[in-house]
């Protein structure tokens, strides 16, 4: 069905630059005359609202309720109701804008707007997201960096948006709400297949790192009980007898752009992700920021995530294999500099194992780690079971081997799903620009698969902790 969607026969120039040709029957009005700016006071029963990049507007706690910074002082808090569409103030640059799916509240950042009759507040939200996928709204922003950004309502208001008639409309919305639905079935089996593998990996490495590859060798009790036996002839160690120090880093001012030419980045918390270093989670420093030596990122670094949005990731460890930027460490991450006694490459591996997370998932669930935050000093006190070094090259060598097909396959459905998002992008912008017209796909479609509203591609924080950073920074900018 969507394989046979045309272009309409007509088109007109809209007169916007963002939104290109329309069709010759379409319209185009100003925000200010398709919604209302409402200020409504909160109710004693409203729950807080958020609003996420990806588009969703939820109750938080149907989102996920840790990793969240409260704000100590709802100043400036306003009612929420079910249908209204909200428009991040400061985020709106980045997609967050959406429709709201429950009544609550919502902090003062937030651009509540209500729909006059015959306006569709979920297509406008598709409409505001596309002005944002096209840095429309970055372009008329104000400020100068990442989240100084300002498009407050008076602006909005003042944006001339498409206008087809009432029904199409309707049509577009029930229309992407199938599609999304279809795709979104697709992405969340391949995810399911990626967790099959990563729980394929996680049992050949734990194995491997707790028992070696000999399998009639002698074993003796580790003491630990979460370690349970190892080797006879292996050691238990903590962490703080292996390393020479472990360093972090800083928490400059820094904007959401990749370092380039000269320029310097500072690595972003979700750098290291189960045992995988990507170098381009960081962000672009001032060029007059000055570098300290002794936190530039160098090939050969084991780093590992000390704060994260996500509960799942703190402790991710990984090492830097090679390096296209100029990069330093953040506060929110640690490197380890291991002495000659181990492997570093078997610590990594060792570091990424059921037992390391069990440790480190007891260090965070205490005082010190309620905002998702690793204590060094806790760190330093993990044990490990550790093998004589020529024997920990050997199992660093044969887990490389064991599990790159493993990574392979996940690398590959990761790369399937995001071909999906890019479509799903793509035909989204299509849709509800006019460039394609599904009025005759969306009258053909069955009444029962049509969901009662759009279920963007909402990812996990588990699986995604940059969405996180950007959920919580919601409120840590607003709270008074």
């Amino acid at each position: 069905m969507i394989a046979d969607l045309k272009p309409y026969a007509v088109y007109k120039d809209s007169g916007l630059a963002w939104l290109g040709q329309v069709p010759e029957h379409w319209g185009t009005e100003r925000g200010k005359w398709l919604f209302t700016k409402m200020s409504r006071p909160v109710r004693v029963e409203d729950d807080v609202v958020t609003c996420f990049r990806d588009g969703t507007v939820t109750l938080r706690k149907n989102r996920r309720l840790r990793g969240f910074t409260e704000a100590i002082v709802e100043h400036g808090y306003q009612g929420i109701r079910k249908g209204d569409l909200v428009i991040h103030g400061m985020d709106a640059f980045a997609g967050a804008i959406g429709v709201s799916d429950s009544d609550g509240k919502g902090t003062p950042v937030y651009n509540v707007c209500q729909p006059r009759p015959g306006v569709n507040a979920w297509y406008y939200s598709h409409a505001v997201r596309e002005m944002s996928q096209s840095q429309w709204i970055l372009a008329l922003a104000k400020g100068i960096r990442e989240r100084s950004t300002d498009f407050r309502y008076e602006m909005f208001g003042n944006q001339r948006l498409p206008l087809p008639p009432p029904e199409e409309q309707a049509a577009i919305v029930r229309f992407l709400d199938w599609a999304n639905a279809r795709l979104e079935r697709t992405i969340r089996a391949k995810r399911r297949v990626i967790a099959l593998l990563t729980e394929q990996k996680q049992a050949v490495i734990h194995r491997a790192v707790t028992r070696g590859l000999d399998p009639t060798v002698a074993l003796k009790p580790s003491g630990i009980t979460w370690l349970g036996d190892v080797p006879a002839h292996w050691e238990v160690r903590r962490l703080r007898t292996l390393v020479h120090r472990i360093e972090q880093g800083v928490s400059p001012l820094a904007v959401g752009f990749l370092a380039e030419g000269d320029s310097w980045g500072v690595l972003k918390s979700g750098c290291v992700n189960r045992g995988t270093f990507r170098q381009t989670e960081h962000k672009q420093l001032a060029s007059s920021f000055e570098i300290d030596p002794a936190i530039v990122v160098k090939e050969g670094d084991v780093l590992i995530s000390r704060a994260c949005g996500s509960p799942t990731l703190v402790g991710s460890v990984g090492r830097v294999k090679s390096l296209q930027y100029r990069l330093i460490l953040s506060d929110k991450t640690f490197r380890a500099a291991f002495r000659s006694v181990v492997d570093e490459d078997f610590m990594v591996f060792a570091m990424n194992c059921r037992y390391y997370r069990q440790q480190v998932e007891q260090a965070i669930s205490g005082a010190d780690g309620m905002a998702n935050n690793l204590p060094l000093s806790s760190l330093r006190g993990f044990s490990f079971a550790i093998p004589p070094k020529d024997e920990a090259v050997a199992i660093a060598a044969h887990l490389e081997s064991e599990t790159i097909v493993i990574d392979r396959a996940i690398s590959r459905l990761n790369r399937e799903i995001d071909l999906l998002r890019e479509y799903r992008t793509r035909l989204v912008a299509d849709v509800v620009t006019g460039k394609l017209d599904v009025r005759a796909a969306a009258a053909a479609l069955p009444q029962d698969e049509l969901p009662s509203g759009i279920e963007p591609d909402a990812l996990d924080a588990d699986d995604d902790p940059d969405a996180l950073e950007e959920a919580e920074s919601d409120d840590e900018e607003t709270a008074a």
